[in-house]
């Protein structure tokens, strides 16, 4: 299995911290935010990972060649970062990861490394993470067919028949990335979608009769950081100790 983190974008809504830091290199607790998504990579036994830069791209490189120096890493820069969104990035990461089960994540997310764990033990080829929680407009939400595996998702799912929300964790089969791969090639090259969400080329796997299957992880943590209150609470958290998982000590 390969990683694939996306780790392009500006993160304008964390300005001024990210006048001069790419996000995924603010620190939570005592360490950044991009160590602790390597640090449980890692522990789940995947070696191979794949890292999309954009924003400051030199300051991502940099850092991971320091702190993480014998680990295989392959760099793909997204040069269009101002003006596209992960479904781009993710289309970009296309020949460095076929042929391999992929495991995907956003750069951006604060979270337990059990929760990967969780995800490759499941029994699914197919599966993503999804928390259980008050949804609002923001969140991308799923709704579930009785069986668990998941009918629609996107921000636009109705709150009242969501089953949570998809965290932005998820594990394709390498048997679902040539097709995954296929409907993102149509979307970039010909329909010109480059600032969709890469959700609503899931939701098309979904429409051709894929499954994807919903993974229940609410019980550990994850939070987005997309604002600078988030950050705040995640360091709060941290501070009184009730995030020591996340340390991995």
């Amino acid at each position: 299995m390969k990683a694939v983190i996306l780790a392009a974008g500006i993160a304008s809504r964390m300005r001024p911290l990210t006048n001069t830091t790419p996000k995924c290199l603010l620190k939570a607790g005592n360490k950044f935010i991009l160590e602790l998504t390597i640090e449980n990579i890692l522990a789940n036994g995947i070696s191979d990972i794949i890292i999309v830069t954009g924003f400051l791209e030199d300051q991502i490189r940099d850092f991971v060649k320091s702190c993480f120096p014998a680990i295989n890493v392959t760099f793909i820069y997204n040069p269009h970062y101002n003006s596209t969104n992960n479904i781009y990035s993710l289309w970009l990461a296309e020949e460095a990861v076929m042929g391999d089960d992929m495991l995907l994540t956003d750069s951006d997310i604060v979270f337990e490394k059990e929760i990967i764990s969780k995800l490759i033990s499941s029994g699914y080829k197919d599966c993503l993470a999804l928390s259980r929680h008050e949804l609002h407009e923001e969140e991308i939400k799923v709704k579930l067919h009785e069986e668990g595996y998941i009918l629609e998702i996107s921000k636009e799912v109705d709150p009242s028949v969501a089953a949570g929300e998809s965290v932005g964790i998820e594990i394709f089969g390498k048997k679902t990335l040539p097709t995954l791969y296929e409907i993102l090639n149509r979307k970039i090259n010909i329909e010109k979608n480059v600032t969709q969400f890469y959700e609503s080329a899931f939701q098309e796997l979904i429409y051709r009769g894929h499954r994807i299957y919903a993974v229940d992880c609410s019980e550990y943590f994850c939070m987005e950081i997309d604002t600078i209150s988030d950050l705040e609470t995640v360091n709060s958290l941290i501070a009184e100790n009730h995030l020591k998982a996340l340390e991995n000590d």
